[in-house]
């Protein structure tokens, strides 16, 4: 990839209009306007994620018939985001230092903040993410799967925690752009590593023999039939040549980190770019700096612990009490114990099916969200509370609406949305167990898709004004709850219940999370905080701080 090629455009076409500098309009046609124009990108960039996704996973369900490929890739993957949810958390809140300081009049001194964040980022993989790559084996075999998952999981796990160092970097200069108010450079990065994921996908998963698109009877291949007819045909050519045998699952696993360096690399050639640092003098703060480090860890820990806390709530769901149920069902109603393991796969594998289907309605919405937090921020910095409440409240109008519109589509097409990720090959028991369960998981789902949509626009807002402790405690009290508590307790007093019964502990989490988050945005505390520091620094050795840095909250 050459830097000239993509550094260019990208800050050409990056330059949201209106001007990163200007303010909120007053209006609500013109906060409205703003809001699409610094939304768009991002929502684009976290809808690229989810087709990005569901290209994944339908190719990893035709590796084999056998429910298990999906159950342990999602097992994996949700697991390796675990591990890193802490860090990306806490570099997290680098868009609110970054939109802060721009409404403050000092766009500069976001650079620093970047580069904080990489540098974090590099340290905890070095001390948290290669180290799990290592145990991998140890860390799966608690879950108790079958040895044939648990081998899937392993593998698939020590890939993607290997190549997650360009995961965790790449996600503290996405923040730096979305706080800056270019998102257009981390959509292209994200679109681009996307495309870069699927055509990786289709040497390294099928190899030589690729997969014959035309040779499938399931007709859901056909919205996206020439384009993946292309990727897949080149692909087996590409791999023939190399020499590459198919690496089913850990050919996925391998995809995904290929595409991640992409996403990496753009936006660290935007940001080293001549015209970026001349602006924002972007190659100068590269040193280490202990007072940006303190100031993302006072604020972004308790974002770190929160994102931490849910994922870890999330996996255990997932990966334990949701197979956990289903076993526990097919004891109480009499059936052999090798029936009831192969029940809580089938019932893992759904989970992770419905919850590909739900990536498609919150991830836009998380799209709309990284809008509200830079915008927000960039009107807190500037010191126009009232902007970022108006801002506020129309995002959030904007994601319940669609959000809405999503929980009537899982209610009315449920059936069919779970069979599309079920192989054609799989036994007709097994695919309607995993269908009638998907079933319930849409409609449980549906039930909380408008109260998701307040928390997750609510804690944006929160975040982008520096409001992190309050939202983090709230966060864990109530996922361990509803999660944990009221799931174990469902498991207990209503076993028939199955495989359904964490998600209506997921369903109870949700809601009380996101009423609790927008009764703290109407208490107002949020209108008192500031990230900007006032006043220059004059007490430190130029060379222990870079120009223009600040030390964050005052």
């Amino acid at each position: 990839m050459g830097g000239g090629g993509v550094t260019e455009p990208i800050e050409t076409t990056a330059v949201v209009a209106p001007a990163d500098d200007a303010p909120i309009p007053s209006t609500i046609r013109g906060t409205l306007r703003q809001i699409a124009m610094i939304a768009a990108p991002s929502v684009v960039t976290m809808t690229s994620y989810s087709a990005m996704q569901f290209i994944d996973r339908m190719m990893v369900k035709e590796i084999g018939p056998e429910p298990k490929y999906i159950a342990a890739q999602g097992t994996a993957g949700i697991t390796t985001w675990t591990l890193m949810t802490f860090c990306v958390g806490l570099t997290g809140v680098i868009s609110s230092f970054v939109s802060q300081n721009l409404g403050a009049g000092k766009p500069e001194r976001g650079a620093a903040y970047a580069w904080a964040s990489m540098w974090i980022s590099l340290a905890f993989w070095l001390m948290v993410m290669v180290p799990g790559a290592l145990l991998a084996r140890q860390f799966f075999g608690v879950f108790g799967h079958e040895p044939e998952v648990l081998a899937l999981e392993v593998e698939y796990a020590a890939v993607a925690m290997g190549g997650a160092v360009f995961t965790l970097t790449s996600k503290g200069l996405h923040n730096y752009f979305f706080g800056l108010h270019k998102p257009a450079i981390v959509a292209v990065a994200v679109v681009l590593g996307n495309l870069t994921n699927v055509f990786a996908n289709t040497v390294l998963i099928f190899g030589p023999e690729g997969l014959d698109l035309g040779a499938r009877p399931d007709a859901w291949y056909g919205f996206v039939w020439p384009a993946l007819t292309a990727f897949t045909d080149t692909g087996a050519w590409v791999a023939q040549s190399l020499g590459l045998p198919a690496m089913g699952l850990a050919g996925a696993a391998l995809g995904t980190v290929v595409g991640t360096v992409v996403e990496w690399a753009v936006p660290f050639v935007a940001f080293m770019s001549p015209g970026h640092h001349e602006k924002y003098k972007s190659r100068s703060s590269w040193r280490p700096a202990m007072l940006m480090f303190k100031d993302i860890a006072r604020v972004g820990w308790p974002a770190g612990l929160m994102f931490l806390n849910e994922l870890v709530l999330w996996n255990y769901m997932m990966a334990f009490l949701t197979p956990r149920a289903a076993v526990r069902a097919a004891e109480v109603a009499g059936q052999s114990a090798e029936v009831a393991q192969a029940a809580g796969t089938s019932a893992t594998t759904t989970g992770f099916i419905a919850l590909q289907w739900m990536h498609l309605s919150f991830m836009p919405a998380v799209g709309i969200s990284i809008a509200m937090q830079a915008m927000v921020g960039k009107a807190v910095g500037a010191k126009r509370p009232d902007d970022a409440a108006r801002t506020s409240w129309l995002g959030l109008g904007i994601t319940i609406g669609y959000m809405g519109l999503c929980a009537l589509v899982f209610v009315v097409f449920a059936r069919p949305m779970i069979a599309f990720f079920v192989n054609t090959d799989t036994p007709p028991d097994e695919a309607e167990r995993i269908i009638r369960l998907g079933v319930q998981i849409m409609i449980a789902a549906a039930v909380f898709q408008v109260f998701d949509a307040v928390a997750i626009i609510m804690s944006a807002v929160l975040r982008g004004a520096g409001d992190t402790v309050w939202p983090g405690v709230a966060t864990v009290i109530s996922s361990w709850v509803c999660i944990f508590g009221l799931g174990h307790l469902l498991l207990e007093v209503a076993p028939g219940i199955g495989g359904l019964s964490p998600w209506i502990g997921a369903a109870a989490y949700i809601i009380v999370f996101g009423l609790l988050l927008m009764v703290r945005f109407l208490g107002g505390k949020w209108r008192t905080m500031r990230l900007v520091h006032d006043d220059e620094i004059h007490n430190l050795p130029p060379d222990e701080m870079a120009p223009g840095t600040s030390p964050g909250a005052s």
